[in-house]
């Protein structure tokens, strides 16, 4: 494998590909669930260097791990313990190439933090909506690669939504140059769409082409209590009704889920939790002013008030009080990091059927295991959950997971799949659930996917191991 490390050398220079040292913020995932062992982390500027990295790569049969800021939640861009395989690291790519403020679009490269493009898109007076509790790590190219959620997609959809175009380096090592910003053109397949939730296993995303809105005159929060879920989702029904597009976010947050940001953040000051099933966490956005927007949601709380949908209230009166309380909603999963491990599970239902699914699963879960807790979030406006399962009071978090956690995800996607909904919403499949996958994903999807792969990468170069399993035919 010399002449591969020497070969990636005159490619990007010596001093972008590691072999020795502290490689752990690439080879670890970031839950610490899994750790790998690269060949070489090669760190590309360009979509030149990445063409020529593949070829390389290709011709010595060395399979490419794409990785942006190294935020999946499924071990989807950690090399494996082989020590054989490439590390791309798109990190160095992550210049804004240009704003069409007439066509309401940004081009970026796939290096590029969330955070980052959100911030150079409100300082030229525009809004990308794309938001993520890891959006100030997170890379675009990852969160196209995993068709992200997030927040905001009431409203504005998943990533796939927010993407006008791709530039893609094919696994023959080309370059599809599409980041046109058409928001139509019907010549032939969409080849955005096939790349965008491939999870790097197609071909690796190098720049987007990305929609941009202009920034709303105001924007409200509101924190809300509510009985159970039938009253969380009559709610969203009627923020629905009131607010019309103007709402852009409506989370749900179980109390044993908030009570753990009470405990390990108590500055926070999670408010209306202790006497209230759940909480909902609720956002609209209004292009009128602020009278209007703040008049549409008073009028929903009263509303809800007085048909006992809900049982308190609070309407964020600043910017400030309203970051606080996305504070809350984002630090549960830290919260519950901190509590120690639990077995995470990103799903979807339809909204009309979450509280059945709950109360279902929830009496599973409690009579498998006595004192199992249940930490339940998630983003109700689309119908999708973190069902958490955290260890009884004094048992042992690795030993937990290491007894219960086939059986446990077992017994949640066996009900996912009752309910019609999808064991992955917004994470992906990555290695962690790649096996699982064929249980619960339609045969004929799992064909023409494998059609799909073995198409564009007959030799397996590119993520193996990652939403689709290696058993592919060849």
């Amino acid at each position: 494998m010399n002449d591969l490390i020497k070969e990636l050398e005159d490619i990007v220079g010596a001093q972008h590909v590691q072999t020795t040292g502290d490689l752990g913020r690439f080879e670890e995932d970031w839950r610490k669930r899994a750790k790998g062992k690269a060949l070489a982390v090669v760190s590309p500027k360009n979509t030149f260097e990445v063409c020529e990295i593949v070829k390389a790569c290709l011709r010595t049969k060395v399979s490419i791990v794409p990785q942006g800021g190294n935020t999946s939640m499924v071990v989807g861009a950690i090399p494996n313990d082989t020590g054989t395989q490439v590390l791309l690291s798109l990190t160095r790519m992550n210049q804004v190439r240009s704003i069409d403020k007439d066509n309401l679009t940004i081009i970026v490269e796939a290096g590029c933090v969330l955070q980052q493009v959100q911030q150079v898109a409100e300082r030229e007076g525009f809004l990308f909506p794309l938001s993520l509790g890891s959006q100030g790590s997170c890379t675009i190219g990852g969160n196209l690669s995993t068709n992200a959620g997030g927040t905001q997609v009431v409203r504005y959809g998943n990533a796939r939504e927010l993407c006008l175009g791709l530039e893609v380096v094919t696994a023959s090592g080309d370059v599809w140059h599409g980041l046109s910003g058409l928001r139509k053109d019907n010549t032939g397949y969409d080849l955005r769409n096939l790349y965008i939730g491939s999870e790097g296993t197609l071909g690796i995303i190098t720049a987007a082409t990305l929609k941009l809105y202009p920034l709303p005159a105001a924007k409200l929060t509101a924190w809300a209590a509510a009985p159970n879920i039938e009253s969380a989702v009559k709610l969203l029904g009627l923020a629905h009704k009131t607010l019309g597009p103007s709402l852009s976010g409506f989370e749900m947050m179980g109390q044993f889920a908030l009570s753990l940001v009470d405990k390990h953040f108590p500055q926070l000051n999670v408010p209306l939790w202790k006497n209230s099933a759940y909480c909902v966490l609720l956002e609209a956005s209004d292009n009128e002013s602020e009278e209007h927007a703040r008049s549409q949601f008073e009028n929903l709380m009263q509303t809800a008030l007085e048909d006992e949908i809900i049982t308190d209230a609070v309407i964020a009166e600043s910017i400030a009080q309203a970051k606080a309380l996305w504070l809350i909603r984002e630090n549960i999963t830290m919260a519950q990091a901190t509590e120690g491990l639990n077995i995470k599970h990103d799903i979807s239902i339809p909204v009309s059927r979450i509280a059945d699914f709950v109360e279902s699963t929830d009496n599973l879960i409690t009579q498998k295991i006595k004192g199992a807790a249940i930490v339940n979030f998630g983003h109700l406006g689309d119908g999708n959950l973190h069902y958490n399962v955290q260890a009884p009071v004094g048992v042992d978090y690795k030993d937990f997971l290491r007894i219960h956690e086939h059986d446990i995800n077992t017994l949640v996607y066996d009900s996912v799949k009752e309910f019609g909904g999808s064991i992955s919403a917004e994470h992906g499949v990555g290695s962690l659930k790649v096996d699982t996958l064929k249980d619960y994903k339609d045969p004929t999807a799992l064909n023409l996917m494998r059609t799909i792969k073995l198409a564009l990468d007959p030799t397996n170069l590119m993520n193996p191991g990652r939403l689709i399993n290696d058993q592919y035919s060849r």
